[in-house]
């Protein structure tokens, strides 16, 4: 009798728990299933508005007086969700975005909208994501030009970025930092595809933000410190540093001899199959540190490494850099050694454009030479 009473309380347990995972998946698709009609049912409405505009004399994209009488009467019959800033949005979804892969929009991207005046062309719209839902959407379409949009959409798409993790990225001007270390094929190339990660080159920055640390800029700090504090942010740490990256060890003993060094952080990045070696600087990168890297990396590849690894990356964080003294102190070095450097608050949207906008235009300027 007892064992049936046991046989029977098992079998319940699983039908409770094939009941409940069944609820949860369909609740999940129905989420799924909303958004996507959402989204999609917002991209028409933009499409009204635009042909609406079109039509008739109202031409201004943000001044319109449209918005506002479509705000105040959509609000009165249907409710919420029609404030003038969202009816701005879904106008500029169906201007920034196209539905399926049949419609081709050819844009002639003019940088004066990014502040510059050097002009690039995108072979079209991008299309709606389906793993995307309208909070992405929202903060993507705040970027101010096509290169933004599509690089955001394309990278969310493929990092499975949440809200937060997106609006966190794009404060930080990802997209520029990246660019920034690339030429114009490949500037337009991430706008189109996102972070491809095929080369040690794929995962530097030319500089990072650690300002989910807290620490004021003004602040004196010691590199235990700093170290210290990226331990206790490490899931944000990780996100900085890009896709692919798993924490091994801080401090990580390098024994030579009778003597004991230590590399602040160790990680392994699982798509290049390589171990990333970071040594923290509080103040700027001494040509010293970078033979201290090349000296751990050695040491890696030598002891460390297995048949299945691949070379080792080091890379010297400080807080700056002269570009002279580490140019003249990596000449000759074969290991795979980058040095960059780190800010403790969000960049100045405005200088990072100006710096991708001269980077553009020095490219142009040497093609035509």
């Amino acid at each position: 009798m007892k064992k049936n009473i046991e046989q029977n309380g098992k079998q319940y347990n699983y039908l409770i728990e094939q009941i409940g995972d069944l609820l949860l998946h369909g609740r999940r698709q129905a989420a799924y299933a909303v958004n996507h009609v959402l989204v999609h049912t917002y991209w028409q409405m933009g499409k009204y508005i635009v042909e609406y505009e079109q039509g008739g004399s109202e031409k201004s994209e943000y001044g319109s007086k449209l918005l506002d009488r479509l705000s105040k009467d959509l609000t009165m019959l249907y409710g919420k969700g029609f404030g003038r800033s969202n009816l701005v949005y879904i106008r500029k979804l169906y201007i920034s975005y196209q539905i399926g892969g049949t419609v081709s929009h050819q844009l002639s991207i003019n940088p004066s909208e990014i502040g510059g005046t050097v002009s690039h062309q995108l072979e079209s719209k991008p299309i709606l994501s389906e793993k995307l839902h309208w909070g992405h959407y929202y903060e993507i379409l705040k970027a101010d030009n096509e290169l933004e949009i599509k690089f955001y959409t394309k990278q969310s798409e493929k990092e499975n970025w949440s809200v937060r993790e997106l609006k966190r990225q794009m404060k930080s001007m990802l997209f520029h930092r990246l660019a920034l270390s690339k030429d114009k094929e490949s500037v337009l190339a991430i706008a189109e595809k996102g972070a491809e990660i095929e080369k040690p080159e794929d995962i530097i920055k030319e500089h990072f933000v650690f300002e989910f640390l807290g620490i004021p800029q003004q602040e004196r700090y010691l590199e235990g410190e700093l170290e210290e504090k990226l331990i206790q942010n490490l899931e944000t740490f990780l996100l900085e540093l890009g896709k692919g990256f798993a924490f091994v060890k801080r401090q990580y003993r390098v024994p030579i001899g009778n003597r004991k060094f230590s590399v602040d952080l160790v990680l392994y990045h699982i798509i290049l199959k390589c171990y990333i070696l970071i040594d923290l600087k509080r103040g700027e990168v001494e040509h010293g540190d970078i033979g201290q890297m090349n000296f751990y990396l050695n040491y890696f590849r030598k002891e460390v490494n297995t048949e299945t690894d691949n070379e080792p990356i080091g890379i010297v964080l400080g807080a700056y850099k002269d570009r002279i003294v580490v140019e003249y102190a990596m000449d000759n070095i074969n290991n795979q050694l980058f040095v960059s450097r780190y800010q403790l608050h969000l960049p100045l949207k405005e200088d990072l454009e100006k710096e991708l906008i001269r980077l553009l235009e020095n490219n142009e300027e040497k093609e035509r030479i």
